[in-house]
């Protein structure tokens, strides 16, 4: 209980700031709002309106990265160009990779279900079962990378589909799901370390960490 209250918690005060700052009414008054995190603690330093143009940004800091964390709701862009940077680093750079991906042995009851119904209601192309199937084969594919380098670790989580995490020892990036779109087209947040934002996606992730379990059957 505890873990889900910090969860829902913490994605309405990122989910808020989001909201803010995306109905600026001008780019002059959003980035005024920005700078005006950026003095006050929050950290957050750019808006991002839909996470796929954020991508360029993750890759370039991941391939600076000394640690990784991922939190996801289906894991997909895993298995692009954005992290690559990640799976071929050969060790010499990357301390730890931690990916959450959610558990997609639990059935109807699950949240990954209920994502599912989300999702099925704005993509006429999405039968039923179809996330579970794409989370499975994500996580196949990180489990094939995890026995090549000892730095990556692969948990399985059951918890609300609120948000992406991408955090590492330099920055953070939320991407606020919504129940009538895609992950892809939903806006995220850079946020910088040290930051309140920063420190709220390291809590959220640990949290999650801490509730998970290694494996999905």
């Amino acid at each position: 209980m505890e873990s889900f209250v910090l969860a829902v918690a913490s994605s309405l005060f990122v989910a808020g700031l989001t909201v803010l700052c995306g109905r600026a009414s001008s780019m002059c008054l959003r980035a005024w709002m920005i700078l005006l995190s950026r003095f006050t603690g929050l950290g957050v330093w750019r808006v991002a309106p839909r996470q796929q143009l954020a991508a360029r940004q993750i890759k370039a800091e991941l391939s600076r990265a000394r640690w990784v964390c991922v939190l996801t709701g289906r894991g997909n862009e895993l298995t692009r160009d954005t992290f690559a940077p990640l799976w071929e680093d050969a060790g010499q750079r990357i301390e730890s990779v931690q990916v959450l991906l959610p558990d997609s042995e639990l059935g109807p009851s699950s949240w990954l279900s209920r994502r599912e119904e989300d999702v099925r209601r704005i993509d006429p192309g999405f039968s039923r079962g179809l996330l579970a199937e794409q989370v499975r084969l994500n996580a196949a594919y990180i489990r094939e990378i995890a026995h090549h380098r000892r730095a990556i670790e692969l948990r399985f989580y059951d918890l609300p589909h609120l948000h992406r995490l991408v955090i590492t020892d330099r920055a953070a990036y939320l991407t606020i799901y919504s129940p009538t779109e895609h992950g892809r087209n939903c806006p995220t947040l850079l946020v910088r370390r040290p930051g309140l934002m920063y420190d709220y996606a390291l809590q959220l992730f640990q949290t999650a960490w801490a509730s998970s379990h290694p494996t999905n059957t």
